[in-house]
């Protein structure tokens, strides 16, 4: 067994590592100078500096790095946690911050901006290199992520809502349901309960949202905390309703007691 040492692991890190382009925001020329001799000499493509917010978001335009190194201390009054903020927000692009302090505020600060590195001065170059391959790593996984969502999201919002299907989000998949095996909704704080005949699934959204998924023909919001099937109510002894089969029995709200009515057909 043998252990290497710095030069030798960085050749070897280096072997694998992607030709990413680094923005550096230090407003100490001579540290941010040094710090580009060190990615340059490892492969690394430094963009360029900047020494406060206005330069740095300009260069982000120009250049369109893949990773930040950003200082939280910048001289000139500009913060580097809210720069970092403003760069993930507007550009999408990962921030790694180097800093001279490690008291808990300042990593209390720099862990609500999201941070994707915390590096300490003074560093190594080992240690920029591996918090970058990290970062830009992390990265690529969230937007693979992210896209997969917006796919299903629009899969989802393309289903017509007069359709006998929808689809719920459950374990990052997708499940069918038919329309007709739901006996009602329930809504739950933040999320709403499909309760079919013989299971249920807890999801993520409103009742309004899915009022409009399942449309108005077949289901009829009866309170503001049920939505249930028109078909599937097998009596109504107000205040309440029964569903079929004796299985549940739900509250009829005051102010949908008369479209409830107008919905059913009487004799």
């Amino acid at each position: 067994m043998f252990l290497l040492n710095s030069k030798t692991y960085l050749c070897i890190l280096s072997v694998y590592m992607g030709n990413y382009k680094v923005l550096i925001v230090e407003d100490e020329l001579i540290v941010a100078k040094d710090i580009q001799h060190s990615l340059e000499r490892i492969g690394y493509d430094v963009t360029g500096i900047a020494s406060d917010t206005n330069q740095a978001i300009e260069l982000m335009q120009q250049t369109q790095p893949n990773v930040v190194l950003m200082d939280i201390m910048l001289r000139n009054g500009d913060s580097g946690i809210e720069t970092a903020e403003i760069l993930r927000n507007d550009f999408r692009v990962p921030v790694i911050f180097l800093t001279a302090y490690a008291d808990v505020v300042t990593l209390e600060k720099a862990k609500k901006a999201e941070t994707y590195g915390y590096i300490l001065k003074p560093f190594k170059t080992v240690d920029l290199q591996t918090n970058i391959e990290l970062a830009v790593y992390k990265h690529g996984k969230e937007l693979e992520v992210q896209k997969e969502r917006d796919v299903l999201a629009n899969y989802i919002d393309q289903v017509d809502s007069n359709s006998s299907d929808i689809f719920v989000r459950t374990n990052n998949k997708l499940i069918r349901i038919r329309k007709e095996h739901i006996l009602f909704v329930e809504a739950l704080k933040d999320y709403v309960i499909l309760h079919l005949d013989n299971k249920k699934y807890t999801i993520h959204t409103t009742m309004k949202d899915i009022e409009t998924k399942l449309g108005s023909k077949e289901f009829i919001r009866i309170h503001r905390s049920f939505i249930v099937r028109l078909d599937k109510i097998e009596s109504i002894e107000l205040p309440n309703l029964r569903l079929e089969h004796d299985s549940h029995v739900l509250p009829i709200g005051g102010s949908f007691k008369e479209d409830l009515f107008n919905r059913i057909n009487m004799i």
